[in-house]
């Protein structure tokens, strides 16, 4: 065995270590009197070491990277990101003393950048989002870097049978509980990655769950879904980070979606910022648009007469948002009035009933 190769066993090696002790997140409970015949579960993400489901997939990144041998000692990882991939990226490159540049939106928010800077990680700021993949591929050009491309390689990086993947924890954590095969497990899509390993996982082990993708203004999932044009575009990017894109990325799988639900970015705040306060902590924008999603599936199956349970994912922590969601002033500036929107959550929260949001 070459140098090379010794220097890649040693890094999967280290790489593997971590998914062992990272190995599960937390399930909880959503408790919500008012449908006693259908549980509410959320996964929690946020417990992971860079304390984001992203966490996840930066580790089958790297992996898929190394196995391919396309990093070695000296190489520079680079990657396109809106901030959580670029966080756990940065750690795993800190963990395998590589250099790592993430090629971010301008707007991304403070306290991300200081979260890849604190793991070692370097930012490289673009004022137009639709330049990120042409910026990306010239740096690492220009370094003999590789680019991680997570937008092309995460559904295929990330090991959808098995392995202790996120569908496989799910199911084996809902083994005891009241419904253990969910009616609907509800993801959000930011590369696509983690709807094709759920989709891809419930079909395989023959399970009757169905799979809902909640997608933000902008994004071009839902339509490109809607029409059958994986081709489709918006040009404008996503405001909930982490999910929702101006394009359909070749990660995106749709033939493992039985449902898309469109949120509206207001809907998703409403959301963040009501189960922040019913759980006593803060919850990222991404995880509103999970739970807007989720509760409209709770009702329709309460409309319907039916039981059974929902999962869906609490995918980082609200800490990270201080400066753009949890700040009234930015709702202001960029328009965004929550209050018809978590009108709606209390009324079915005291009634069980979707009423939907008075706009005026």
């Amino acid at each position: 065995m070459n140098e090379r190769r010794e220097w890649a066993a040693d890094a999967i090696r280290k790489v593997a270590a971590d998914a062992n002790r990272s190995a599960d997140t937390h399930l909880h409970v959503l408790s919500l009197p008012v449908v006693p015949d259908i549980d509410v579960y959320l996964k929690d993400e946020s417990v992971h070491p860079t304390g984001s489901l992203k966490h996840r997939l930066a580790r089958s990144l790297f992996l898929y990277a190394l196995c391919n041998g396309w990093i070695g000692p000296d190489t520079t990882v680079i990657e396109a990101s809106s901030g959580s991939t670029a966080v756990s990226e940065a750690y795993f490159a800190a963990l395998l003393g590589l250099p790592f540049i993430a090629v971010m939106p301008a707007t991304t928010s403070k306290e991300k950048i200081d979260l890849i800077e604190m793991h070692g990680g370097r930012c490289h700021l673009v004022a137009d989002p639709a330049t990120l993949y042409a910026e990306s591929c010239r740096l690492a050009a220009e370094c003999g870097g590789h680019f991680m491309d997570q937008f092309t390689y995460a559904e295929r990086a990330m090991d959808w049978r098995g392995n202790n993947n996120i569908a496989e924890s799910i199911f084996e954590q809902m083994r005891q509980e009241a419904h253990p095969v969910p009616a609907w497990v509800v993801v959000g899509a930011g590369t696509g990655g983690t709807s094709a390993t759920v989709g891809r996982y419930v079909r395989y082990r023959c399970f009757a769950t169905r799979v809902a993708v909640v997608d933000p203004e902008d994004s071009a999932f839902f339509e490109g879904w809607a029409s059958g044009d994986l081709a489709y575009e918006t040009g404008v990017p996503s405001r909930i980070e982490g999910i929702g894109r101006p394009r359909v990325e070749l990660s995106f799988v749709p033939t493992v979606i039985d449902a898309m639900i469109r949120v509206p970015d207001a809907a998703s705040i409403a959301a963040m910022r009501w189960y922040s306060a019913f759980a006593g902590r803060l919850v990222g924008g991404s995880t509103g648009t999970n739970l807007w999603g989720a509760l409209q599936l709770v009702a329709q199956m309460r409309d319907a007469g039916q039981c059974g349970s929902v999962v869906t994912l609490l995918c980082d922590s609200g800490d990270r948002y201080r400066h753009t969601y949890y700040d009234d002033g930015w709702l202001a500036q960029h328009a965004l009035d929550i209050a018809p929107y978590r009108a709606t959550l209390d009324h079915f929260c005291s009634t069980g009933e979707w009423r939907e949001p008075r706009l005026t």
